[in-house]
């Protein structure tokens, strides 16, 4: 069965989401369907990125203001 790939922004909306727990379980099977894990795996290591980037960021800004 030959299954489309997701758009860049359906993969953010799923990594976003499985990243703090609240996936549906539709779209993970769905997203198992795909046919390539690559890009949830760039977009993970993005989102990861970013996120710890974000929080390194907000406590210099806090212990500054302190």
């Amino acid at each position: 069965m030959i299954h489309s790939n997701p758009s860049w922004w359906q993969v953010f909306k799923s990594v976003a989401a499985s990243a703090f727990g609240v996936q549906t379980e539709a779209n993970r099977q769905q997203d198992f369907r795909s046919r390539s894990f690559w890009p949830y795996l760039i977009t993970g290591v993005v989102f990861v990125t970013a996120f710890v980037l974000v929080l390194v960021f907000v406590v210099k800004l806090i212990l500054a203001g302190s």
